[in-house]
């Protein structure tokens, strides 16, 4: 067995047709977004026999540092049977001779294993870490786990939650929290629509995640990042935008119905006396108040924006077997439509129409306390009735133990200056876009 760097279309086959481990995050296409964007170097690594077929793969990102030296991450890394001892040390060996020769100080990864998952109806299952097979494998092969994280601190999220999308989808709608499709039935009561849209649409929906950004305080990226993610998966149809909106008109015109109908019946109930029936006249005229406020309401937002408006757009990509709800922006207006639920709905069972069979939420956290300012986002998407998903962690293989040392004590630093800075930055920009 020898290591080879990979023609890049050969590497993406075999990762995209990677059952168990295949992730959008080791694709040729992040690869190349990671060059274009963040000034990294990507390889694209395979571990092959003497009959050149693959036995198994990773993208290693390679970050440039000061001195001539480096670290490697391979995101949801390696795609490669974990189980298999003998080859996982083989592969090892290979890349950390590579690395070496590229004065790497470390190799980073944080494979694409479930510790733990809990259940839809609460059952906990002991994936991983019922036997920590894979766990002590890593650590006796020189790797250092980076512990238990419970937010976001790590690359990327060890928390998620994942819909198994090859139950029947009245199965899957069971799971959904009662109020889940109690909000989607009334977004759809309101003719709210969801389309697919296309590069065109890349402005209006960075102007919706730029307002989310700066309503739930969190940094993302630069336009630029997003229509470059969107142009190299698109190249393959890995990535599609969703974009749910309220037509005014539509909307008026319902509740202009539901106002004659509640006036129709409040004619047949005035005359009469009974308690019960003051009670219902009472509760008609609320109802009354309530459609005419909203139709006010309604018209106003029409004169300011037009007769549509997107208040949600998602930004979906899909690779091998899994699909990752990546990006949601969503306005501040109309929430009672309820539209953002009617846009995960929509593009939930475009994935399982699509033969997708697990759709993962891409991230929330591990600490449920009720101080947790993250804990709103981790209880919407619970109600989407998946599976609470935690994985295994980070693992860094370390190279030069000093140089190590230095890096992950001072580079933190850093780069919270960094993302105050950007934070800033983007908030201004917000600024210009809403003035």
């Amino acid at each position: 067995m020898k290591l080879k760097e990979l023609d890049i279309d050969r590497f993406d086959e075999f990762v995209r047709n990677n059952k168990d481990k295949s992730h959008f995050l080791q694709s040729a296409a992040w690869g190349e977004l990671s060059e274009e964007k963040r000034g990294l170097t990507p390889y694209y690594l395979g571990l092959v026999d003497d009959n050149d077929n693959i036995l198994a793969a990773t993208l290693l990102l390679q970050k440039h540092l000061p001195l001539k030296l480096c670290y490697f991450y391979a995101p949801r890394g390696y795609v490669i049977d974990f189980h298999n001892e003998k080859l996982l040390k083989s592969f090892t060996k290979e890349l950390v001779n590579f690395a070496k020769k590229k004065k790497a100080i470390y190799i980073k990864l944080d494979p694409d294993i479930v510790w733990q998952r809990t259940k839809y109806d609460g059952e906990v299952i002991l994936e991983e870490a019922k036997d920590k097979k894979i766990m002590n494998s890593l650590l006796k092969l020189g790797y250092k786990h980076l512990g238990f994280t419970k937010n976001f601190e790590t690359r990327q999220p060890r928390y998620t939650f994942r819909v198994d999308l090859k139950q029947d989808m009245e199965d899957i709608e069971k799971h959904f929290s009662k109020t889940t499709m109690q909000r989607i039935n009334k977004s759809l009561k309101l003719a709210t629509e969801v389309e697919i849209g296309s590069e065109k649409d890349l402005k209006e929906f960075y102007q919706l995640m730029m307002l989310t950004e700066d309503r739930k305080d969190f940094v993302s990226y630069p336009f630029e990042y997003y229509e470059t993610l969107y142009r190299l998966f698109k190249k393959n149809d890995d990535v599609f935008l969703f974009l749910g909106k309220v037509n005014l008109e539509k909307v008026m015109n319902i509740l202009e119905n539901d106002l004659k109908e509640v006036n129709d019946e409040y004619e047949k109930e005035k005359e009469k006396t009974s308690k019960s029936a003051k009670n219902k006249q009472k509760e008609l005229l609320r109802r009354k108040d309530k459609l005419v406020s909203d139709l006010e309401k309604y018209k106003d937002i029409e004169n300011k924006y037009g007769k549509v408006i997107t208040l949600s757009a998602h930004m979906i990509v899909t690779y091998g077997n899994k699909a990752w709800v990546l990006y949601a922006g969503n306005h501040n207006l109309l929430t009672e439509t309820y539209t953002n639920y009617h846009t995960y709905y929509v593009h939930l069972k475009f994935c399982k129409e699509k033969g997708i069979e697990i759709y993962d939420q891409f991230g929330t956290i591990g600490d449920l306390s009720k101080d947790n300012p993250r804990l709103g986002l981790h209880e919407f998407k619970k109600k989407f009735g998946g599976d609470y998903i935690e994985f295994m962690g980070e693992f860094d293989y370390v190279l030069k133990p000093i140089y190590y040392f230095a890096f992950t004590k001072l580079v933190p630093l850093y780069r919270n200056y960094i993302k105050k800075r950007k934070k800033k930055e983007l908030k201004d920009e917000v600024r210009n876009i809403n003035n």
